[in-house]
């Protein structure tokens, strides 16, 4: 054989050998960048939890790109490297969409990067009403499949959340906004309160622009009463009137009289059904939180305020109303008087329905 044939020979094998070697290696670093670190590194961070059972929720944020995704993972130690990361991204065409993500980890990074790219997002809708209470609240959640009643319940009286959110009362009642939400199955408690807790701060600054300047016992007493409101008014342009009511009633240090209060102490502390029909005795029962045998307010909220009763708590009608009572159940109409002998003239006493 020719000895120019043997070196060509000689130097394509050398070629194809080192062209195979980089493929091995390439294939060695790709195979390893991949791979998911060791379950003991995992560590949560901003937008990432870790449960015990090794499920990760994942919060792609709206507007975030890829490489903050990548970053957030690599500190989360989800993934071995946010630099592979950009590489897979680079090199996909589909984009990384935001919502909330559960994935079971330990898992690659391609695996990672497909259900961000998915969309697939394992979100419920809950929706919470106006005027519940946080148990009432927690039992919604619990059937959504969202968290567990308990944990809810727990995470609202958590001592950090309330001293995060400036709460001066032992839990979170009336500072979680009462909205429709999209929440992840099974989604950590904390993150739930966290949630609606800022929405409800976000609304109330919408609201009244320095609420959140309020010293924390000023902004709870408007809480309180919004509270109030929430459960004594059908109509929404009487929730300004009925405000007032109550602000003229605190003013001269009369009992607000208040049939939700009731209602409350009847249902969340005794733990009765939901009256129709208040009778004397209901009114005579001895609690703080009764309003027709304790003058001021009560010693917290009673329920969650939407927007329309924060609004009226916030910018309250002004008039020498003292009374109101309701006069027409179908209609939702109350009748405002500045006497006591114009509200016994109004009619039986009714309580908010549920």
């Amino acid at each position: 054989m020719p000895r120019i044939l043997l070196t060509i020979i000689k130097f394509f094998t050398l070629l194809a050998g080192t062209a195979l070697a980089l493929v091995l290696v390439t294939l060695g670093v790709f195979v390893h960048q991949n791979s998911a670190p060791a379950a003991g590194l995992w560590t949560e961070t901003d937008g990432i939890r870790i449960e015990a059972d090794s499920t990760a929720y994942i919060e792609v944020k709206k507007g975030e790109s890829a490489r903050s995704v990548g970053l957030r993972l690599e500190n989360a130690h989800l993934i071995r490297s946010r630099y592979f990361w950009y590489f897979l991204c680079r090199f996909n065409s589909e984009f990384i969409k935001s919502g909330f993500y559960r994935i079971d980890v330990p898992a690659s990074q391609m695996a990672i990067h497909g259900v961000l790219v998915s969309g697939r997002q394992l979100l419920r809708r809950v929706t919470v009403p106006e005027g519940v209470t946080l148990k009432k609240t927690a039992k919604i959640l619990e059937d959504a499949g969202i968290c567990a009643a308990d944990a809810f319940l727990a995470a609202s009286a958590a001592p950090e959340t309330i001293k995060n959110y400036r709460i001066p009362g032992p839990t979170m009642e009336g500072y979680l906004f009462p909205d429709t939400y999209l929440f992840p199955a099974d989604y950590p408690a904390g993150e739930v309160v966290k949630t609606m807790a800022d929405n409800f701060f976000s609304k109330v600054r919408d609201i009244y622009a320095e609420a959140l300047a309020l010293r924390p016992e000023e902004l709870n007493r408007l809480v309180i009463l919004a509270s109030i409101v929430e459960r004594e008014y059908r109509l929404e342009t009487e929730a300004p009137l009925m405000a007032g009511v109550f602000f003229n009633r605190l003013d001269i240090g009369m009992a607000l009289q208040s049939c939700a209060t009731v209602e409350y102490v009847i249902t969340e502390i005794q733990g009765r059904p939901h009256p129709e029909v208040l009778s004397t005795r209901d009114t005579e029962i001895r609690d703080p939180y009764n309003t027709y045998v304790r003058p001021g307010l009560p010693p917290g909220p009673i329920s969650a305020p939407g927007a329309t009763a924060l609004q009226a708590a916030f910018h309250p009608a002004a008039s020498e109303y003292l009374y109101f009572r309701l006069v027409d159940p179908s209609s939702g109409r109350h009748y405002f008087s500045r006497t006591l002998d114009d509200h016994i003239r109004a009619g039986i006493l009714y309580v908010k329905g549920r």
